[in-house]
């Protein structure tokens, strides 16, 4: 399990900061489909009418996870930027920072 506290100090490459701030941490999630989207109308156009499935139904799914994408947010400026973790199979946002021993408070 990987856990990330929902703080971060890290750069910030916006003209205003071009330094180390504190950003906010938020995991990435895809958006909704666009039912106007070209391939969208293209495949719903090619699907009407008689003959079944036109295109191939993709059944071979090798990956367990996702990559985890991280979304920063810069404190002073609002300027987001995204930063790819490794593959987990569960992931955790903290408040608190993990130490050597333990956790800390």
């Amino acid at each position: 399990m990987v856990t990330v506290p929902k703080t971060r100090k890290t750069f910030c490459p916006r003209k205003q900061c071009k330094k180390h701030t504190l950003h906010k941490v938020s995991q990435y999630k895809k958006g909704k489909d666009s039912l106007f989207a070209q391939g969208k109308r293209r495949y719903d156009r090619k699907q009407t009418g008689f003959g079944g499935q036109t295109k191939p139904v993709f059944k071979k799914k090798a990956k367990t996870t996702k990559k985890i994408v991280l979304r920063l947010e810069c404190n002073t400026c609002k300027y987001k930027s995204q930063v790819t973790i490794k593959r987990c199979k569960h992931f955790e946002l903290s408040d608190q920072k993990k130490s050597k021993e333990g956790v800390a408070f």
